[in-house]
């Protein structure tokens, strides 16, 4: 494994050097003490790992690395400090790792074998052979390939990382500036301390990503940040491209309509207390509704009782408060014949309509159910 130092102080170079000129599989094919040499040395030379002291003269560690991920998606970076623990842990750095000066040998042989796994491991990995799908409906997962035949909860290293990767991908192929992330997640943390924050959790979420063989790539850029899917597939947007696609509904094409109505397994990103998607979810939720009504309609249009009925049932799982539901539920089940669920999902109606919004069913439900009424007894 090919490594790069970069240090100002002369005398922590050639240690670190000496360290890990001792260890096996590991060679150190460059040292730099000035931050603008080393970065073209790395970028030409591609190393595998780089060791980065933070504190420097002019452009610091975090900020060189920063650079580095902009060239070089798959760098390797270990922050060499002096810091203490407790600014250590303010900077989460659970997925970049870091070696506290003096640098210890038992701790720097933990380090060069992590790396050293890690590497053996991106090298005898098998290439994906199709693409991945990143599922937003309802909760954030990976859907492996179909020979996989697995669907993936993404282990994110923390909450914000889970976050921060969703927000990129809500504005997937647009710049994303640093200055709105940093007001979004960090709006108390000064602004040195929250741009660390800031490129950490972004190396968190390259490194989670890689580990599990997505091919998306977030591209570091001088203002901010653009996430591509590349060959990687997401849930909602192939889903409203079928959606705008789809033909009109007919006894032809029913089929595919009724699949896209499977398909909405939940609202956008719906486990989770996002504010910033809640108008793409309700974007995405009002579409679903119009939709899944139509079909519905149609359904029941074509004497298929039983059917309707499963396709209102869900309508009213996701949209409770869409008064029509429960009306043509009603209307279903008087056609086969169950009064008692005609009279609980008036029930449920009055009592949504109640709690809600303080108000009656509409009139024309109302009389519809009077009638009803007269003609069973």
């Amino acid at each position: 494994m090919r490594a790069v130092l970069v240090d100002d102080e002369k005398l922590a170079l050639n240690y670190l050097e000496k360290l890990l000129s001792g260890m096996n599989d590991f060679e150190v094919i460059g040292k730099y003490q000035n931050a603008d040499q080393a970065f073209e040395a790395i970028v030409r030379d591609r190393p595998d790992v780089v060791f980065l002291d933070i504190e420097m003269p002019g452009i610091n560690g975090i900020e060189m690395a920063e650079r580095l991920e902009g060239h070089l998606h798959k760098i390797n970076i270990v922050f060499v400090t002096a810091y203490n623990d407790h600014a250590i842990k303010a900077f989460e750095l659970n997925a970049i790792d870091y070696i506290l000066k003096p640098v210890q040998r038992s701790r720097l042989a933990k380090t060069v074998q992590r790396l050293l796994d890690e590497y053996k491991d991106s090298v005898t990995a098998s290439p994906v052979a199709n693409p991945m799908m990143i599922q937003c409906f309802q909760s954030l997962k990976i859907n492996l390939p179909e020979s996989y035949q697995q669907h993936v909860t993404i282990r994110w290293r923390t909450s914000k990382a889970q976050e921060l990767f969703a927000y990129l991908l809500h504005y997937r192929g647009q710049l994303v500036r640093k200055d709105t992330l940093l007001e979004l997640f960090w709006p108390d943390t000064d602004w040195k301390k929250g741009f660390t924050q800031l490129y950490t959790t972004i190396y968190q979420i390259r490194k989670t990503l890689e580990n599990i063989g997505a091919g998306v790539s977030i591209t570091s850029l001088d203002k901010g940040y653009k996430l591509e899917l590349n060959d990687t597939k997401l849930d909602v947007q192939q889903w409203e491209e079928r959606i705008n696609k789809a033909l009109p509904i007919t006894d032809h094409t029913l089929s595919e309509h009724l699949q896209l109505v499977s398909l909405y397994q939940g609202d956008y990103l719906a486990d989770y207390d996002y504010l910033w998607a809640e108008s793409e979810r309700q974007r995405l939720r009002e579409m679903w509704l119009r939709h899944a009504m139509q079909v519905a309609d149609y359904v029941a249009s074509r004497g298929e009782h039983v059917e309707a009925l499963t396709l209102y049932q869900r309508i009213q799982l996701f949209h409770p408060h869409v008064e029509e539901s429960y009306f043509m539920l009603m209307r279903l089940y008087d056609v086969l014949g169950d009064r008692s669920s005609v009279e609980l999902q008036y029930a449920n109606l009055k009592e949504m309509l109640h709690n809600e919004f303080d108000v009656e069913p509409q009139q024309h439900i109302q009389l519809w159910y009077r009638k009803w009424r007269e003609k069973e007894n």
